[in-house]
Parts: structure tokens; C-alpha cells; sequence
């Protein structure tokens, strides 16, 4: 079966492993006959990650490479891509990380779901499935307690608040997108999903490998202010929702 959909997806510093990803989502694209790929860059990446993007692009038009300078997080560069696949009107749009964290192939999983009119998929690490492969300890301790205490703190019941490996339907991301989102980097995840927490989701077990770079202090203290700032928010009977 074919499906209009997007991939969206920030590249900074991939040169490395620019081709072991991309050979991933050529054969996935390969054999659904469908599929976008919108390959973010913005000032972050100093390699030749542009440069490869911009080629690729050139040769292989279901891949478009999109120079965000205004880019100043992932956050932005995640919504850069999701505006242009909504420009684009793709009925579904899968967010998924570079390099090689997420598993290409898991794609159709999310696109069958997404078919069958939910409107968010996650992917999840921590159900019968899903695993974390060559991670260190401290990363998966930080997965799980970062998930363990919103659900806590925000009233969610998702077993995986902060996995970046997720799809929507297209009316999902215009909503997104009008919404003023607050987080400026790793919390961006788990914002979103408590957002969207009175959608028509579900989640599906995915294999995380190589976890990106170490998590910087900056991101770990907005991580903590906007988890306060919507358990205030809950307090006080004013959580807002996205549906």
C-alpha cells in the first residue's frame, strides 16, 4: 500500500554516518514507492553535512534538503520541517532522528497506524518490543526517570514521555504548529506528547540505538522549568491540551 507521507528529520554534524542513515531510508523508500524526506540543517552542523543534504537532493528528488538559518534549537528545526510537509499537504508525517538512533524500517509500522486514523504514533523503548542497544546506563536511567516523573507530575500514562521517534497526521502538525510551543531542546518530546495526551494515540515498541550526544546542562535546566511550569499549570486547573 501507498501513503502521502513525510519524513522529518534535523542533521547536525551527520557527516559521519550521512550514508548509513540515508541507505536506511532509500531502501524503505524503495519499497513502500512512496515517501518525502525533509533533511533539516541549520547553523548547528559545521561539517559538510549541507553540502551532502544539497547533493543528495540534486540526484534523488524524494529527498529535499531544507537550510534553516533561522534555526536557533532542534525544536525550530523540527518545526521548519514540519511546516514545509505540511505545505507540501503529506497526510502523514513521521519525526524521527538522524544518524542512526531510530530504525528506518519501523517506518510502515507507523504509517499503518496512522492509516487506521490514529492521529499520534510513538514510538516507545519501554514496552514489549522496544529496547535501548548500546546506551549507556546513565542515558537509559535518565529515559526512564524523565518518563517515570511526568507521568507523575503531569498526569500522563505513556510508558516512553521522551523518545524522539514519533508520527502524526497532517491536521495533528497544523495544530502543532499553531501552537506557541516552550521548549528549546530534549523536553520538546515530552511536551509534545503530553500536549496531545486527549488524541487518538498509541505506541509502538522501537529499537534506540547510538543515543545522540550527551544531554548539556542548558537543556536539562529548561527541562526542569517547563516540567514545573505545566505541573503549575495542572495545579491549578489550567493545563492547556492540544485535540
Amino acid at each position: 500500500m501507498t501513503y502521502n507521507f513525510a519524513v522529518v528529520t534535523p542533521m547536525a554534524n551527520e557527516e559521519k554516518d550521512f550514508y548509513s542513515f540515508i541507505n536506511g531510508l532509500t531502501e524503505v523508500l524503495n519499497e513502500m514507492q512512496c515517501g518525502k524526506v525533509y533533511l533539516v540543517v541549520d547553523n548547528a552542523s559545521k561539517d559538510q553535512t549541507l553540502s551532502l543534504c544539497q547533493n543528495l537532493a540534486k540526484s534523488d528528488n524524494r529527498f529535499v534538503a531544507v537550510w534553516a538559518p533561522a534555526s536557533k534549537n532542534v525544536v525550530d528545526a523540527y518545526l521548519f520541517g514540519y511546516r514545509q510537509a505540511a505545505t507540501a499537504k503529506h497526510e502523514y508525517i513521521i519525526e524521527m532522528d538522524a544518524g542512526l538512533s531510530h530504525d528506518p524500517k519501523e517506518i510502515p509500522v507507523f504509517l499503518s497506524l496512522l492509516h487506521k486514523k490514529y492521529d499520534c504514533v510513538f514510538g516507545s523503548r519501554f514496552i514489549a518490543g522496544g529496547a535501548i542497544v548500546d546506551s549507556t546506563w546513565k542515558r537509559t536511567f535518565l529515559s526512564k526517570a524523565g518518563t517515570l516523573l511526568s507521568n507523575l507530575l503531569l498526569g500522563t500514562k505513556m510508558h516512553d514521555m521522551t523518545s524522539g521517534f514519533q508520527g502524526f497526521s497532517l491536521q495533528t502538525v497544523k495544530k502543532i504548529l499553531n501552537y506557541n510551543l516552550l521548549s528549546q531542546a530534549h523536553f520538546y518530546q515530552t511536551e509534545v506528547r503530553y500536549l496531545l495526551r486527549k488524541t487518538r494515540f498509541i505506541e509502538v515498541p522501537i529499537q534506540y540505538r547510538t543515543p545522540s550526544p550527551r544531554v548539556s546542562k542548558k537543556a536539562i535546566l529548561n527541562s526542569i522549568y517547563l516540567l514545573s511550569y505545566y505541573t503549575f499549570k495542572r495545579v491549578v486547573f489550567k493545563a492547556p491540551v492540544i485535540k
